[in-house]
Parts: C-alpha cells; sequence; structure tokens
C-alpha cells in the first residue's frame, strides 16, 4: 500500500462526493443500495478513478485468519473505503463498522454515504482512521 499525502485524500475526497451527488442527483433517494453502489462504481470510473467493489476483508486475530472475510462495498484507488447504504435513519454502529474495516485493513480513511436522503450532504459522513 503506498503512502498518500493529505492533498491526495483531498483531491480523491473531492471526486468521491462529486461523484456520490451527481449519482444522487440523477437517482435520488429511494432506490436500494445496489443500485447506488452500481450506479456510483460507475461515475467513479468514469472520472477515471480504481474502484473495486465488494472487497473481502480477512480478519487477522493475533496473527491468525480466523472465519469469514468481511466484504467492503467499494475501495476507490486502493486507499478509501465507501460504505454504502440506503436506510430510513443512520446508526452509530455504521460509523464503528466503517471504522472497524479501516482499522482492519490498515487504511486511513473512508465515507459512509446514505443514499436515502432528500439532501445527500446530510448523508455523507468521513471516518478517518490516525489520517
Amino acid at each position: 500500500m503506498e503512502e498518500r499525502s493529505k492533498e491526495e485524500y483531498n483531491l480523491l475526497s473531492h471526486e468521491i462526493i462529486g461523484a456520490a451527488l451527481e449519482v444522487h442527483k440523477h437517482l435520488g433517494p429511494g432506490l436500494l443500495e445496489i443500485v447506488y453502489e452500481e450506479c456510483l462504481a460507475e461515475e467513479l470510473s468514469l472520472r477515471g478513478l480504481k474502484v473495486e467493489r465488494q472487497v473481502s476483508l480477512p480478519i487477522i486475530y493475533k496473527g491468525k485468519e480466523i472465519g469469514h472475510p468481511l466484504t467492503m462495498d467499494m475501495l476507490v484507488e486502493g486507499c478509501i473505503i465507501i460504505e454504502l447504504k440506503a436506510v430510513k435513519e443512520m446508526h452509530d454502529i455504521y460509523s464503528a463498522q466503517l471504522l472497524s474495516y479501516l482499522k482492519l485493513s490498515n487504511l486511513k480513511l473512508g465515507f459512509l454515504i446514505n443514499f436515502n436522503s432528500v439532501q445527500l450532504r446530510d448523508g455523507v459522513k468521513r471516518i478517518v482512521n490516525r489520517l
């Protein structure tokens, strides 16, 4: 994993939020999470970003891989996790889940995006792990 500067993270963050706003502008709230995932992946790709979907994240406990891997919704440019929701109400557990993904993957930045928001800016949360 290559180290990125804060400026690079800021530029990628700007692209991710812009892409999410574009998807929300075209689709609005009320659809299934998978629809937003497919459209956001397409929009990010159109912007020239590398996007991986449904990325496995192994659980390493005391140096040993255990259980079934977790699944992250999206990984952008190999360094930013995006967890998508399409829910009526956001719960703290979603933020905790994303922070756990960041810690387990040793990544620094993630976005929790709830597309079931009238104004998408109210549904975007930036989660940082030692950035």
